[in-house]
């Protein structure tokens, strides 16, 4: 099929090389001509596991294409958006500007059986609201929200664990339907669950997966809260109560919590919808489970302080990672890069070293100082601190060998990532999050 994507971010770029890769005609559009630029050369703007190799692919087998002129869309029989859903300025609400804007671009292009296919995170109702304009240009709305893990979204488009449409009634959205799963004809061969619903429901499935999966993670810092003051290990409770089918280990490791440019922002963006709607006091909980996010980055600042005698000020302390979590480049809301610039704030020396990150965190923080070489950036520190859980840092940094190069025996593990006892055995100083 021809495919239209608008919207070349993260997503958009993400799902066009995809559908590329699976054999549709696909013509990607952004109004950013240096996005456009890169993309059509084959160059990635950010770092996505395997995007580089498909986009390269598809560009060479002339399936993929890059332009900003949206006209390229006409003749398209599905077009996808994929722009940004970010979170209002001075508000929690999610801004809509950008979707708008995709659609009344696209509109004029649109021919009479076309499908509109959102992917877009939005607020429940949006769908609704759209659908009027597309459906007075002859084109059927879908909501078809996307399910990608940043570090494994080529995997989660082309493989996806379930796939969802939400179509108006009757023949209009029967025929969609139909289209959609051509459109993912080697996930629906394979078996994959393939749900049709409503507008709205499709729009709470993501927001509320997003929402459920943002308080797993802060029960259990949560219970890093009551495990530090009780000497109790937050790690081996963890450990303990995901044995249970019904809770499962996933999702509840204890450290510095989440961030990134989804959860934050669109759990916030749900409370937000929820009081417009009159049920703000059914997802309050939520507010908890941002404080609670927030909360443990104070809490990991805390720990470096304690650790170097109460005062950071004039220490060496190198900051292991900077992307919000491994896999990734993106920085955005990063509790890394927040839990460097702390201390940096606090009088430390800081330094921060990440595989892939390093030149989006020195964008937005230039006053840190930033070396790309692991050991090189741990040398003469006075403490380390884990905040992003590379291999590199994780399982390849070597006590024995850290300690050959740093002054201090001080090692903050934001992750619980590391064997604790591997390090004390080493002659260092072990703080975890919610350990004793």
């Amino acid at each position: 099929m021809r495919l239209s994507v608008i919207g070349c971010g993260y997503l958009g770029a993400v799902h066009a090389a995809a559908m590329a890769s699976i054999g549709h005609e696909v013509v990607g559009i952004d109004v950013d001509p240096a996005k456009i630029e890169a993309l059509s050369k084959g160059e990635a703007p950010f770092f996505e596991p395997g995007l580089q190799e498909i986009l390269i692919e598809g560009i060479s087998s002339g399936r993929l294409s890059f332009t900003t002129d949206v006209s390229a869309a006409a003749g398209a029989a599905v077009h996808f958006i994929g722009v940004g859903t970010p979170q209002e300025a001075g508000g929690y609400a999610a801004d809509l500007t950008y979707v708008n804007a995709a659609i009344d671009a696209l509109l004029p292009h649109l021919s009479d059986g076309d499908v509109v296919a959102g992917k877009s995170t939005v607020p429940v109702g949006t769908a609704a609201e759209l659908a009027p304009r597309v459906t007075a240009a002859g084109a059927t709305l879908v909501w078809n929200p996307e399910f990608l893990r940043e570090g494994w979204a080529v995997q989660d488009t082309i493989d996806p664990d379930r796939l969802v449409a939400g179509v108006p009634a009757g023949a209009e959205g029967e025929r969609a339907t139909e289209i959609l799963r051509e459109v993912y004809h080697p996930a629906v061969a394979k078996g994959t669950p393939f749900i049709v619903t409503d507008y709205a429901t499709a729009e709470l499935v993501k927001v509320s997966a997003n929402a459920f999966l943002a308080t797993k993670i802060s029960f259990i810092n949560a219970m890093a809260e009551i495990a530090e003051v009780t000497g109790a290990d937050v790690t081996q409770l963890a450990d303990a109560i995901g044995h249970d089918a019904r809770i499962g280990r996933r999702f509840l490791g204890a450290g510095i919590g989440f961030g990134g440019g989804c959860l934050p922002k669109d759990i916030r963006a749900f409370a937000a919808r929820a009081e417009e709607l009159g049920r703000g006091e059914s997802v309050s909980f939520l507010r908890e489970v941002d404080a609670i996010n927030l909360r443990r980055r104070d809490r990991a600042v805390q720990l470096v302080i304690d650790a170097l005698g109460g005062s950071v000020v004039d220490k060496n302390v190198t900051v292991l990672g900077a992307a919000f979590k491994p896999f990734s480049d993106d920085v955005r809301d990063s509790p890394a890069l927040d839990v460097a610039v702390r201390l940096y704030g606090l009088g430390a020396k800081v330094v921060v070293t990440d595989p892939q990150a390093i030149e989006n965190a020195r964008r937005v923080h230039p006053q840190l100082d930033y070396i790309t070489d692991r050991d090189e950036a741990i040398r003469d520190a006075d403490a380390i601190v884990l905040v992003t859980e590379w291999d590199e840092y994780r399982r390849e940094l070597a006590p024995e060998l850290a300690s050959a190069l740093t002054s201090g025996r001080v090692v903050v593990d934001g992750r619980n990532g590391l064997d604790a006892a591997a390090w004390r055995a080493a002659g260092w100083s072990y703080y975890g999050m919610g350990r004793p």
